[in-house]
């Protein structure tokens, strides 16, 4: 499993023109991807990491804030581009194993205390974000 984390002031993701999930507060974007050999285990394990990394102000963390997230499934995070100029999307799960496992990250943060939004798995998002710092992570699980 593989996030990019960054803290943002706000952010947001639409669907076909509709806002499906935002944060106008400071929090923290998540776009994630999965691979093969994920677990439940593995999800719930980096949401507790990620709801207690302490990039936010002043040493602090989500969980200390109560920073909302807002997540997003990002299957190119798996991109293999060694070779060539296309992209092999080899390595992200397919739908059928991904999807559980982010709706399993997103249920583990909220369960830990987070309010998480979300994006909509599979779908063509536009997603809009203002970084603070900027401060920007990649995190694999």
């Amino acid at each position: 499993m593989r996030a990019v984390v960054q803290r943002v002031s706000r952010a947001s993701v639409e669907v076909d023109g509709e806002v499906v999930g935002a944060i106008d507060e400071p929090g923290l974007l998540v776009l994630l991807g999965v691979t093969h050999d994920d677990t439940t285990e593995k999800a719930a394990a980096l949401a507790a990491k990620i709801w207690t990394l302490r990039i936010l102000h002043g040493e602090r963390s989500a969980a200390d804030e109560h920073a909302p997230i807002l997540a997003i499934s990002q299957f190119t995070l798996y991109a293999d581009t060694r070779k060539g100029r296309r992209p092999s999307w080899n390595n992200a799960a397919p739908g059928p194993v991904s999807e559980p496992l982010y709706n399993t990250f997103c249920e583990s943060m909220e369960a830990l205390g987070a309010k998480v939004e979300r994006g909509r798995f599979g779908a063509h998002m536009d997603v809009s974000l203002t970084n603070d710092g900027p401060v920007t992570l990649i995190l694999d699980a």
